[in-house]
């Protein structure tokens, strides 16, 4: 069994992005997080002032999720360890069950997320989320960098 295997903080990272994945119901995701848990979105183009979520208001946000995203799949590439801390680098898509903007329903957005996770008493008391959306605008080729886009 690898360290990765072994630290019970990485598998209980892991399978909380697996619920949020396929819309766990809040008493599922509940069961992840210490009654004190904090979730702090930084500013994105999704919610460019961030959001600071306590756990009630987590909750509610992920009972909304599926009437906005039809599907959605983090893919986590890398996770390290140390203390009571986890970092993950995922990939996340989400397909909009409605339309968005100028994005129709159907569309299928991206983003490269760095997600930092405190544990307190093998729950998630924090949670920090840098997420990278890829261009929210129908009809950019996705193998053509968009105007400032790292090549």
């Amino acid at each position: 069994m690898s360290d990765t295997e072994s630290n019970p903080n990485i598998r209980t990272a892991v399978r909380y992005h697996q619920a949020v994945s396929r819309f766990a119901g809040p008493e599922e995701l509940a069961s992840f997080f210490h009654p004190e848990a904090v979730h702090t979105q930084l500013p994105n183009a999704l919610f460019p002032n961030g959001t600071l979520r306590r756990l009630p208001e987590l909750l509610a946000a992920s009972q909304r999720a599926p009437k906005l995203l039809s599907h959605q799949d983090f893919e986590v590439i890398n996770v390290v360890a140390s203390g009571s801390q986890v970092a993950i680098e995922a990939t996340w898509s989400g397909t909009l069950a409605v339309a968005l903007g100028e994005l129709p329903a159907g569309h299928v957005m991206g983003a490269h997320i760095a997600t930092f996770i405190e544990f307190r008493e093998g729950k998630i008391v924090a949670q920090r989320n840098y997420d990278c959306y890829e261009p929210l605008r129908s009809g950019i080729a996705s193998d053509q960098p968009a105007e400032g886009k790292y090549a």
